[in-house]
């Protein structure tokens, strides 16, 4: 689920009593890994229109978001406005709102090109590396 995905992220990013420095280089780093996965898809536009309503819809939660959610996103560098904005919250508010905005982000999405595609696509930026050798073919 999008609430699963968003915690399993932030979790993998970064540990819940990060610095809001430490939660915002975090939300950075996802957020162009996003952007890098999803544009040869929908575009740098399309991603971040997608970011951009995140923000919109979730600054009835989080009002100061209005101030990110009006700034001029650009395709692209959409990271820097957020990034900002994360290091002046509390460290647990950091957390929170990034993960708000990744749910519904996650949730946009999916509402988009639907839920397999969502999984596989946004999932597998986030898989741990193997931390063994790869796998040899004997049968040769």
């Amino acid at each position: 689920t999008e609430e699963e995905f968003a915690e399993s992220i932030v979790a993998w990013r970064c540990s819940k009593d990060a610095s809001a420095r430490q939660v915002a280089d975090a939300a950075s780093a996802t957020w162009s890994n996003i952007n890098s996965a999803l544009s040869p898809i929908i575009g740098q536009h399309g991603v971040a229109a997608l970011f951009k309503r995140s923000l919109h819809l979730q600054q009835i939660h989080y009002p100061p978001l209005m101030a990110v959610s009006n700034s001029n996103i650009l395709p692209g560098e959409f990271t820097a406005e957020l990034r900002a904005f994360l290091t002046q919250q509390t460290n647990a508010n950091a957390w929170l709102i990034n993960s708000a905005i990744l749910n519904t982000f996650y949730e946009l999405l999916t509402n988009l090109i639907g839920n397999s595609l969502t999984h596989q696509l946004l999932h597998s930026l986030f898989s741990a590396p193997s931390s063994g050798d790869p796998a040899q073919d004997i049968t040769s």
